[in-house]
């Protein structure tokens, strides 16, 4: 198992809303979806990551407080961690809730959306992944608040339009299984979206994604993952991963932005929230699985991560 694989497991993605939009010029939205505004469609969605393909006309989109940038056919936005951000033909209007324009046809099934003052149309097909944990996750805290792909730039460019279209059709129709469908569909998207940048980041970036491109760091995070019991010590990564202790804690740190321990400490206590909330296992049980050699040193150490104790994050999990 890879790094980004297991981490993108850990952040426990699920679920998919896509459907079509049209919006005619001049408009202006302002954006963040919240899970209630998904009411039925995603009802068990602990936060939610919104991206939209363009498959025809242009647009502006602008996180706030950053400048806007301009987007074309066949582009890609995708909103990570679901930062406020306008989109519109003129960033300038007055904007209108994206959730009221969405959300106007009611009911259990969101309709093709149109919104607009008439004039020159981009049409978008619009989706909405579910995601459990983003909070402390590696992969969101890396990633910028907008990402912006240029499809026809990437070697997937035939399958990612046909993926957003299928999507988009498979929503509408509504057939049995679609949920199923859509939510694989909107997961692989996504995963795809983010190996796209990490694939066209410049050499000189740093960040947890950058890591991965550098043999040595990548191959320490995939032993971490892969063993994340194991009573690792900075010499035994290095040396497992081809670097001297030395080199690998100066690669590591300029490049992930803390000690190799520091992240072992915070992924274990990720994957113990997780286990925490899918499954019965006793704390014992739990703190053995991530490396602690005792409950009660687990426990100090959960709690110091979350503000809660693991029998709270629990229950709150199960509520």
């Amino acid at each position: 198992m890879d790094a980004l694989s297991d981490v993108l497991r850990a952040a426990r993605l699920g679920g998919g809303i896509f459907f079509h939009a049209e919006f005619s010029a001049p408009w202006c939205l302002a954006a963040r979806m919240t899970p209630e505004m998904c009411g039925p469609l995603l009802p068990s969605a602990g936060n939610l990551i919104p991206y939209h393909y363009v498959a025809g006309g242009e647009l502006s989109v602008a996180v706030d407080g950053q400048p806007a940038r301009r987007l074309g056919r066949g582009d890609i936005v995708v909103f990570p961690r679901n930062d406020f951000h306008l989109m519109g033909s003129d960033l300038g209007l007055p904007p209108v809730s994206a959730a009221q324009v969405v959300l106007a046809g009611g009911g259990d099934r969101i309709p093709t959306v149109r919104h607009g003052g008439g004039g020159a149309v981009a049409s978008l097909v619009c989706g909405f992944l579910a995601c459990d944990q983003l909070l402390g996750n590696p992969i969101v805290s890396a990633l910028p608040a907008a990402i912006v792909l240029r499809v026809d730039d990437t070697d997937s460019a035939d399958w990612i339009r046909s993926t957003f279209q299928y999507a988009a059709h498979e929503a509408a129709a509504g057939q049995p299984g679609s949920e199923t469908v859509l939510a694989k569909l909107s997961e692989l998207l996504f995963v795809e979206a983010v190996r796209e940048y990490v694939r066209a980041m410049p050499p000189e970036r740093s960040g947890w994604l950058a890591g991965l491109r550098d043999p040595g760091v990548g191959r320490a995070l995939a032993l971490m993952h892969n063993e994340i019991a194991h009573p690792w010590s900075v010499e035994e990564l290095g040396r497992r991963s081809g670097l001297s202790r030395s080199s690998l804690s100066e690669r590591f740190t300029r490049l992930i932005g803390v000690s190799p321990m520091h992240y072992l400490v915070d992924w274990r206590l990720q994957v113990a929230g997780q286990l925490l909330r899918e499954t019965a296992d006793p704390l014992a049980r739990i703190a053995e699985r991530v490396g602690y050699e005792s409950e009660a040193a687990f426990s100090r150490a959960f709690k110091k991560k979350f503000g809660r104790a693991p029998a709270g994050w629990r229950r709150d999990g199960a509520r």
